[in-house]
Protein backbone atom coordinates (compact mmCIF):
# COMPACT_ATOMS: atom_id res chain seq x y z
CA UNK A 1 0.00 0.00 0.00
CA UNK A 2 3.14 2.32 0.60
CA UNK A 3 4.17 1.66 -2.13
CA UNK A 4 0.86 2.90 -4.44
CA UNK A 5 0.86 6.16 -2.08
CA UNK A 6 4.53 6.84 -3.03
CA UNK A 7 3.75 6.40 -6.79
CA UNK A 8 0.69 9.07 -6.35
CA UNK A 9 2.89 11.28 -4.70
CA UNK A 10 5.52 11.39 -7.71
CA UNK A 11 2.40 12.48 -10.22
CA UNK A 12 3.45 15.99 -9.92
CA UNK A 13 6.37 15.39 -10.51
CA UNK A 14 5.56 13.35 -13.70
CA UNK A 15 3.05 16.83 -15.07
CA UNK A 16 6.05 18.36 -14.49
CA UNK A 17 8.57 16.45 -16.17
CA UNK A 18 6.42 16.24 -19.35
CA UNK A 19 5.61 20.10 -18.91
CA UNK A 20 9.75 20.36 -19.05
CA UNK A 21 10.07 17.85 -21.93
CA UNK A 22 7.71 19.60 -23.95
CA UNK A 23 9.05 22.78 -23.78
CA UNK A 24 12.60 21.20 -24.81
CA UNK A 25 11.47 20.48 -27.86
CA UNK A 26 11.32 23.67 -29.27
CA UNK A 27 14.64 25.20 -27.62
CA UNK A 28 17.51 23.98 -29.58
CA UNK A 29 19.94 22.62 -27.17
CA UNK A 30 23.36 23.93 -27.68
CA UNK A 31 26.43 21.26 -28.64
CA UNK A 32 29.39 20.43 -27.37
CA UNK A 33 32.96 20.96 -28.45
CA UNK A 34 34.97 17.56 -29.18
CA UNK A 35 37.70 19.72 -31.06
CA UNK A 36 40.85 17.41 -29.63
CA UNK A 37 38.58 14.81 -28.13
CA UNK A 38 40.51 11.35 -29.04
CA UNK A 39 37.31 9.30 -30.92
CA UNK A 40 37.70 5.76 -31.42
CA UNK A 41 35.59 4.40 -34.03
CA UNK A 42 34.89 0.32 -34.90
CA UNK A 43 34.04 -0.57 -38.26
CA UNK A 44 35.01 2.61 -40.05
CA UNK A 45 35.95 1.47 -42.98
CA UNK A 46 33.26 2.06 -44.51
CA UNK A 47 29.11 2.95 -44.13
CA UNK A 48 28.04 4.78 -41.42
CA UNK A 49 31.80 4.00 -39.43
CA UNK A 50 33.13 5.96 -42.63
CA UNK A 51 30.98 9.00 -43.04
CA UNK A 52 30.84 9.51 -38.35
CA UNK A 53 34.76 9.54 -39.15
CA UNK A 54 34.35 12.06 -41.44
CA UNK A 55 32.94 14.30 -39.34
CA UNK A 56 34.66 13.99 -36.80
CA UNK A 57 37.68 15.15 -38.50
CA UNK A 58 35.74 18.41 -39.75
CA UNK A 59 35.16 19.25 -35.76
CA UNK A 60 39.05 18.52 -35.08
CA UNK A 61 38.93 15.49 -33.25
CA UNK A 62 42.05 12.92 -33.03
CA UNK A 63 40.45 10.33 -34.83
CA UNK A 64 41.55 6.07 -33.67
CA UNK A 65 39.64 3.75 -36.84
CA UNK A 66 39.43 0.32 -36.28
CA UNK A 67 38.25 -2.22 -39.41
CA UNK A 68 39.10 -5.61 -40.35
CA UNK A 69 38.77 -4.40 -44.20
CA UNK A 70 42.71 -3.00 -44.53
CA UNK A 71 41.76 -1.39 -47.72
CA UNK A 72 38.48 0.26 -46.67
CA UNK A 73 40.55 1.66 -43.39
CA UNK A 74 43.70 3.03 -45.60
CA UNK A 75 40.73 4.74 -47.59
CA UNK A 76 39.09 5.99 -44.64
CA UNK A 77 41.92 7.10 -42.94
CA UNK A 78 43.33 9.15 -45.94
CA UNK A 79 40.33 11.35 -46.42
CA UNK A 80 40.35 12.28 -42.11
CA UNK A 81 43.93 13.51 -43.00
CA UNK A 82 42.73 15.24 -45.77
CA UNK A 83 39.89 16.71 -43.88
CA UNK A 84 42.82 18.39 -41.59
CA UNK A 85 42.54 15.43 -38.81
CA UNK A 86 45.21 13.45 -36.97
CA UNK A 87 44.87 9.49 -37.90
CA UNK A 88 45.61 6.52 -35.91
CA UNK A 89 44.78 3.31 -37.97
CA UNK A 90 44.60 -0.13 -37.26
CA UNK A 91 43.02 -3.55 -38.83
CA UNK A 92 41.13 -5.28 -35.66
CA UNK A 93 38.98 -8.17 -35.89
CA UNK A 94 35.87 -7.06 -33.09
CA UNK A 95 35.02 -10.48 -33.18
CA UNK A 96 37.96 -11.29 -31.36
CA UNK A 97 38.54 -10.61 -27.76
CA UNK A 98 41.95 -10.57 -27.61
CA UNK A 99 42.95 -8.55 -30.76
CA UNK A 100 40.59 -6.09 -29.13
CA UNK A 101 42.26 -5.92 -25.78
CA UNK A 102 46.13 -6.22 -27.39
CA UNK A 103 44.53 -3.25 -30.04
CA UNK A 104 43.20 -1.43 -27.03
CA UNK A 105 46.61 -1.35 -25.25
CA UNK A 106 48.38 -0.01 -28.55
CA UNK A 107 46.20 3.30 -28.46
CA UNK A 108 46.01 3.84 -25.11
CA UNK A 109 50.93 3.26 -25.39
CA UNK A 110 50.91 5.46 -28.82
CA UNK A 111 47.62 7.42 -28.88
CA UNK A 112 46.16 8.41 -25.24
CA UNK A 113 43.29 8.19 -23.99
CA UNK A 114 40.24 7.56 -25.81
CA UNK A 115 37.70 10.14 -24.54
CA UNK A 116 34.61 9.08 -27.06
CA UNK A 117 34.28 5.51 -28.31
CA UNK A 118 31.64 4.55 -30.93
CA UNK A 119 30.84 1.09 -31.12
CA UNK A 120 29.96 0.75 -34.55
CA UNK A 121 31.34 -2.21 -36.20
CA UNK A 122 28.38 -5.08 -37.02
CA UNK A 123 27.62 -7.87 -39.08
CA UNK A 124 24.24 -9.22 -40.66
CA UNK A 125 22.86 -12.53 -42.05
CA UNK A 126 19.75 -12.21 -43.86
CA UNK A 127 18.44 -16.13 -43.50
CA UNK A 128 15.70 -17.89 -41.32
CA UNK A 129 16.88 -19.72 -37.89
CA UNK A 130 17.70 -22.87 -40.09
CA UNK A 131 19.97 -21.49 -42.96
CA UNK A 132 22.05 -18.99 -40.74
CA UNK A 133 25.03 -21.30 -39.92
CA UNK A 134 26.39 -22.09 -36.60
CA UNK A 135 29.54 -19.58 -36.72
CA UNK A 136 27.55 -16.54 -38.56
CA UNK A 137 25.37 -16.99 -35.11
CA UNK A 138 28.34 -17.08 -32.61
CA UNK A 139 30.22 -14.15 -35.37
CA UNK A 140 27.16 -11.93 -35.27
CA UNK A 141 27.12 -12.27 -31.02
CA UNK A 142 30.94 -11.28 -31.20
CA UNK A 143 30.66 -8.43 -33.30
CA UNK A 144 27.41 -6.55 -32.45
CA UNK A 145 27.19 -7.33 -28.40
CA UNK A 146 30.28 -8.82 -27.12
CA UNK A 147 32.77 -6.35 -28.87
CA UNK A 148 30.89 -4.12 -26.99
CA UNK A 149 32.13 -5.21 -23.52
CA UNK A 150 35.76 -5.59 -24.65
CA UNK A 151 35.70 -2.05 -25.92
CA UNK A 152 34.23 -0.40 -23.09
CA UNK A 153 36.33 -2.72 -20.33
CA UNK A 154 39.37 -1.13 -22.29
CA UNK A 155 38.74 2.43 -22.29
CA UNK A 156 35.69 3.00 -20.17
CA UNK A 157 38.26 3.63 -16.67
CA UNK A 158 40.39 6.64 -18.10
CA UNK A 159 36.48 8.40 -18.53
CA UNK A 160 35.40 7.20 -15.07
CA UNK A 161 38.84 8.34 -13.54
CA UNK A 162 38.29 11.49 -15.88
CA UNK A 163 34.89 11.77 -15.23
CA UNK A 164 34.43 12.64 -18.80
CA UNK A 165 33.83 10.93 -22.25
CA UNK A 166 30.88 9.16 -24.16
CA UNK A 167 30.06 5.54 -25.36
CA UNK A 168 28.03 5.16 -28.02
CA UNK A 169 26.65 2.17 -29.18
CA UNK A 170 25.03 1.92 -32.80
CA UNK A 171 22.09 -0.57 -32.99
CA UNK A 172 19.38 -0.52 -35.28
CA UNK A 173 15.20 -0.46 -34.87
CA UNK A 174 15.96 -4.04 -34.76
CA UNK A 175 16.99 -3.86 -31.13
CA UNK A 176 13.49 -2.87 -30.19
CA UNK A 177 10.60 -4.60 -32.52
CA UNK A 178 11.63 -7.91 -34.33
CA UNK A 179 11.90 -8.90 -37.96
CA UNK A 180 11.46 -12.26 -39.45
CA UNK A 181 14.70 -13.49 -40.95
CA UNK A 182 16.45 -11.77 -38.74
CA UNK A 183 16.52 -13.59 -35.66
CA UNK A 184 20.42 -13.28 -35.05
CA UNK A 185 20.65 -9.84 -35.47
CA UNK A 186 17.68 -8.85 -34.03
CA UNK A 187 18.50 -10.61 -30.95
CA UNK A 188 22.38 -9.03 -31.20
CA UNK A 189 20.51 -5.64 -31.35
CA UNK A 190 18.39 -6.18 -28.50
CA UNK A 191 21.48 -7.03 -26.74
CA UNK A 192 23.26 -3.96 -27.57
CA UNK A 193 20.44 -1.98 -26.67
CA UNK A 194 20.28 -3.27 -23.51
CA UNK A 195 24.14 -2.78 -23.09
CA UNK A 196 23.10 0.84 -24.07
CA UNK A 197 20.76 1.06 -20.96
CA UNK A 198 22.38 -0.93 -18.24
CA UNK A 199 25.56 1.30 -18.88
CA UNK A 200 23.71 4.38 -18.55
CA UNK A 201 22.43 3.13 -15.44
CA UNK A 202 25.34 1.75 -13.91
CA UNK A 203 27.14 4.87 -14.52
CA UNK A 204 24.55 7.09 -12.91
CA UNK A 205 25.00 5.11 -10.02
CA UNK A 206 28.31 4.97 -9.96
CA UNK A 207 27.66 8.84 -9.64
CA UNK A 208 29.80 9.44 -13.19
CA UNK A 209 27.66 12.16 -14.31
CA UNK A 210 30.62 13.40 -16.77
CA UNK A 211 30.59 10.08 -18.80
CA UNK A 212 27.77 10.59 -21.15
CA UNK A 213 26.10 7.49 -23.43
CA UNK A 214 23.84 7.61 -26.88
CA UNK A 215 22.08 4.87 -28.75
CA UNK A 216 21.67 4.78 -32.29
CA UNK A 217 18.17 2.95 -33.76
CA UNK A 218 18.12 3.65 -37.66
CA UNK A 219 15.82 1.63 -39.77
CA UNK A 220 17.27 0.24 -43.10
CA UNK A 221 20.02 1.92 -44.42
CA UNK A 222 21.30 2.01 -47.97
CA UNK A 223 24.71 0.63 -47.05
CA UNK A 224 24.39 -2.67 -48.59
CA UNK A 225 24.33 -5.15 -46.09
CA UNK A 226 21.02 -5.65 -46.96
CA UNK A 227 19.82 -6.59 -50.28
CA UNK A 228 16.50 -5.08 -51.29
CA UNK A 229 15.31 -3.97 -48.15
CA UNK A 230 11.61 -1.95 -49.11
CA UNK A 231 8.70 -0.63 -46.06
CA UNK A 232 6.00 1.22 -46.06
CA UNK A 233 7.13 3.00 -43.42
CA UNK A 234 9.12 5.43 -46.04
CA UNK A 235 12.25 5.08 -48.34
CA UNK A 236 15.41 2.97 -47.26
CA UNK A 237 17.58 5.53 -45.14
CA UNK A 238 20.75 7.33 -46.98
CA UNK A 239 23.46 6.77 -44.63
CA UNK A 240 24.25 10.54 -44.76
CA UNK A 241 20.80 11.59 -43.29
CA UNK A 242 21.52 8.76 -40.45
CA UNK A 243 24.79 10.05 -39.96
CA UNK A 244 23.78 13.75 -38.77
CA UNK A 245 21.05 12.64 -36.91
CA UNK A 246 23.65 10.64 -34.61
CA UNK A 247 26.11 13.54 -35.09
CA UNK A 248 23.52 15.36 -33.61
CA UNK A 249 23.00 12.93 -31.00
CA UNK A 250 26.28 12.89 -29.98
CA UNK A 251 26.92 16.43 -29.88
CA UNK A 252 23.62 17.52 -27.66
CA UNK A 253 24.13 14.15 -25.52
CA UNK A 254 21.09 12.81 -26.64
CA UNK A 255 20.49 9.55 -24.66
CA UNK A 256 18.69 7.50 -27.60
CA UNK A 257 18.68 8.01 -31.54
CA UNK A 258 15.69 6.96 -33.90
CA UNK A 259 15.87 6.78 -37.16
CA UNK A 260 13.07 7.81 -38.20
CA UNK A 261 11.32 9.49 -35.48
CA UNK A 262 8.32 7.52 -35.70
CA UNK A 263 10.29 4.22 -34.67
CA UNK A 264 10.10 5.59 -30.92
CA UNK A 265 5.98 5.87 -31.40
CA UNK A 266 6.23 2.15 -33.22
CA UNK A 267 8.41 0.71 -29.97
CA UNK A 268 5.59 1.90 -27.43
CA UNK A 269 2.64 1.02 -29.48
CA UNK A 270 4.20 -2.94 -29.69
CA UNK A 271 3.66 -2.97 -25.62
CA UNK A 272 0.56 -1.31 -24.95
CA UNK A 273 -2.01 -2.25 -28.08
CA UNK A 274 -3.41 -6.00 -28.59
CA UNK A 275 -1.47 -8.20 -30.93
CA UNK A 276 -3.99 -8.90 -32.78
CA UNK A 277 -4.02 -5.42 -33.87
CA UNK A 278 -0.47 -5.26 -33.96
CA UNK A 279 -0.14 -8.21 -36.34
CA UNK A 280 -2.67 -6.50 -38.72
CA UNK A 281 -0.44 -3.18 -38.19
CA UNK A 282 2.83 -5.22 -39.01
CA UNK A 283 1.33 -6.08 -42.64
CA UNK A 284 0.67 -3.04 -43.41
CA UNK A 285 4.38 -1.51 -42.74
CA UNK A 286 5.49 -4.72 -44.74
CA UNK A 287 8.68 -5.00 -44.26
CA UNK A 288 10.43 -7.05 -47.13
CA UNK A 289 14.41 -7.73 -48.11
CA UNK A 290 16.21 -10.71 -49.73
CA UNK A 291 16.63 -13.99 -47.39
CA UNK A 292 17.96 -16.95 -47.67
CA UNK A 293 15.33 -19.68 -46.08
CA UNK A 294 16.32 -23.05 -45.04
CA UNK A 295 13.53 -24.20 -43.36
CA UNK A 296 10.95 -26.55 -45.88
CA UNK A 297 7.98 -28.06 -44.77
CA UNK A 298 7.71 -31.66 -45.04
CA UNK A 299 3.83 -31.74 -46.38
CA UNK A 300 4.71 -29.79 -49.22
Amino acid sequence: MHFFLDILLLLPLLLAASLESLVKLFIPKRRKSVAGEVVLITGAGHGIGRLTAYEFAKLKSKLVLWDINKHGLEETAAECKRLGARVHAWVVDCSNREDIYSSAKKVKAEVGDVSILVNNAGVVYTADLFATQDPQIEKTFEVNVLAHFWTTKAFLPAMMSNNHGHIVTVASAAGHTVVPYLMAYCSSKFAAVGFHRALTEELAALKKTGVKTTCLCPNFINTGFIKNPTTNLGPTLEPEEVVGKLMSGILTEKKMIFVPSMISLLTVLERILPERFMITLKRKINIKFDAVIGYKDKGQ
